[in-house]
């Protein structure tokens, strides 16, 4: 998103071509985002500047203005994607030429075009608005030139660092910490507070005060917030000063680093070119760039997350009273485990016995076992004599295989010859019968 730096280079290129001229042709299609979004309107736009003289051009933070020689007054804000172009100058970075093919670079309008202005000049001078994610803004304001900061949306926004040097002060950033409880990087993105901070200029900001992002704004002390206040006028004063061209910012800066490819080893975190790793945390729902090794919570917010990371601490105990705990908590343990073993023991004894009930009850009909008698008639006298069921109901199996299994039971008791013997007095037992 742009912030401070390229506010400022947008309002320097708009300076340079469009103050003191007049508007003689504007172009300004309706778009729902750009200028719905403000209850502005395309048509309401061209009628409002058509005509129209440029008296000044200026910026707070990342919202920018042009004043004309009557109201209402342009006011307008890059979103994540806006930019100013002016036919041949090149008001965008060099990486911006760079990757844009020949075609793109020198076409005009420009790709993305939200609205377009020509002066009457010869030749006349054309300005152009781009955003090719539409989340820039453009606003007509009805009020006087000189009073338009007193009006929204600027008039909710904090002091300049760069712009408003007399009402930022050390004192104005202290007293506006003392009330506040939340992360320094939250407060630093809050535009009520400042206004133009972005997210890498809040890391650039905070790496070189040497504070982490996440400690507690109540929490710094009066040197840390003396340190933090140089750091912000230092770093917003030279981004601006250099127009936001990354290739004039100072070598020892952050943002030369962040995205760079020098790694402290292939495919390793990106370093600094003193050695230490640079990281990246979350922070207050945004991504922040931090160098562990130098920026390090301090105070209360480091003695909470010490006790968060700190593992439990066990109460010291003599020796022998350690071993004597544990031989009582083994042997506790030896005999809850036995007595877990013999509870299960009896269930798989219970079990069994239940098991074998249900055989015995299959072989039973209306509640009754079956009588089984002897038969006389055997030989041998005191062998057993066979089994023979009286109330089996036929058809059944589960009876009948009972009953054959009572049978080869008996017969594996006698011995080969007694069997046969047995066998033959049965034969002689049934003829004599019949």
């Amino acid at each position: 998103m742009p912030e401070i730096a390229e506010v400022a280079r947008c309002v320097h290129f708009l300076r340079r071509h469009l103050l003191g001229k007049k508007i003689a042709k504007v172009s300004a299609p309706d778009d729902a985002n750009v200028f719905g979004k403000v209850k502005c309107s395309g048509p309401a736009f061209e009628e409002a500047v058509t005509g129209r003289t440029v008296t000044s051009v200026g910026s707070q933070g990342k919202y920018f203005w042009i004043t004309f020689d009557r109201p209402p007054h342009a006011v307008m804000h890059l979103g994540m994607s806006g930019w100013v172009h002016i036919k041949g100058d090149k008001t965008a970075y060099t990486n911006y030429y760079k990757n844009a093919k020949d075609s793109e670079a020198d076409a005009w309008p420009p790709k993305h075009w939200r609205f377009l202005l020509s002066t009457n000049d010869s030749p006349a001078v054309e300005a152009a608005f781009t955003d090719p994610r539409r989340f820039g803004r453009v606003r007509l304001v009805d009020c006087p030139a000189e009073s338009i900061r007193s009006h929204s949306p600027l008039k909710e926004n904090g002091p300049d660092p760069v712009v408003d040097a007399d009402v930022f002060t050390e004192e104005y950033l202290a007293e506006r910490m003392l009330a506040r409880r939340t992360p320094v990087k939250a407060f630093l993105l809050d535009q009520t507070n400042v206004s133009g901070i972005g997210n890498w200029v809040a890391d650039e900001v905070l790496f070189q005060a040497r504070l982490h992002p996440g400690q507690q704004v109540n929490d710094l002390t009066p040197a840390q917030v003396t340190r933090l206040y140089e750091c912000v006028r230092d770093v917003c004063g030279t981004a601006v000063e250099v127009l936001g061209d990354s290739d004039r910012f100072p070598d020892d800066w952050l943002f030369n680093h962040r995205w760079g490819k020098k790694t402290s080893k292939k495919g390793g975190a990106p370093t600094l070119p003193s050695g230490e790793e640079l990281a990246f945390v979350t922070v207050a729902g945004r991504t922040s760039c931090i160098a562990p090794a130098l920026q390090k919570k301090t105070g209360q917010a480091a003695l909470a997350e010490a006790e968060v990371e700190a593992p439990p601490v066990e109460p010291e105990s003599p020796p022998g009273r350690i071993r004597r705990f544990r031989r009582v908590t083994n042997s506790s343990e030896d005999e809850q485990s036995e007595e877990e073993g013999q509870a299960s023991k009896s269930k798989r004894a219970k079990g069994k016995g239940k098991r074998k009930q249900a055989d015995d009850d299959r072989t039973t009909r209306g509640g009754k076992r079956p009588r089984v008698e002897k038969d006389d008639k055997s030989a041998g006298g005191g062998s057993p004599g066979l089994l023979r069921a009286v109330n089996s109901q036929p058809g059944r199996p589960g009876r009948v295989s009972r009953l054959r299994r009572i049978r080869n039971s008996s017969e594996e008791d006698l011995s080969q010859g007694e069997f046969r013997a047995k066998r033959k007095a049965r034969e002689e037992a049934k003829t004599r019968g019949s």
